[in-house]
């Protein structure tokens, strides 16, 4: 079992992944013409944001009075998200949902080494639950850059 400080750091990371993650849909949301786009890149910011505060309330649970807020800033996370906005400034939805994509691949990573940790239920399962959602988002963003071709 890993110690709490370890366990909390784990959580921090996800929490950046998401705060990146909602920002980046967000600003998707803003650049795609498509309405259904649109309206798929804001449902996954909003499910980004419920993710984080979900996992801010387990951080606060295992003692971190001040639970990680915002995105990585100056991590690598960050930076695969950036290229968004030269994507949305030609207003290309491929290379918008191509840009998505790649972000999606940094968020699935960081829950794949996440759930590599001996972490300790119910912080497993909402972990679990989550990188579901993730994955499954992944996935389907990569669907419609295909049919988008």
């Amino acid at each position: 079992m890993k110690e709490q400080k370890e366990i909390v750091s784990v959580i921090d990371d996800l929490i950046q992944t998401l705060k990146d993650g909602q920002e980046g849909f967000k600003q998707a949301a803003e650049g795609v013409k498509a309405p259904q786009l649109k309206s798929l890149f804001n449902e996954y910011s909003s499910q980004r944001s419920q993710f984080a505060t979900e996992l801010q309330s387990q951080a606060r649970s295992l003692g971190r009075s001040q639970p990680e807020e915002s995105g990585s800033a100056a991590g690598a996370l960050h930076r695969t998200w950036i290229n968004l906005k030269s994507a949305i400034t030609s207003g290309d939805d491929h290379a918008i949902l191509a840009e998505c994509e790649r972000g999606e691949d940094s968020a699935v990573g960081e829950y794949e080494k996440a759930m590599e940790d001996n972490l300790s239920s119910p912080l497993r399962d909402i972990v679990s639950r989550q990188y579901s959602e993730v994955k499954s988002a992944h996935d389907r963003i990569r669907t419609l850059r295909d049919a988008i071709k």
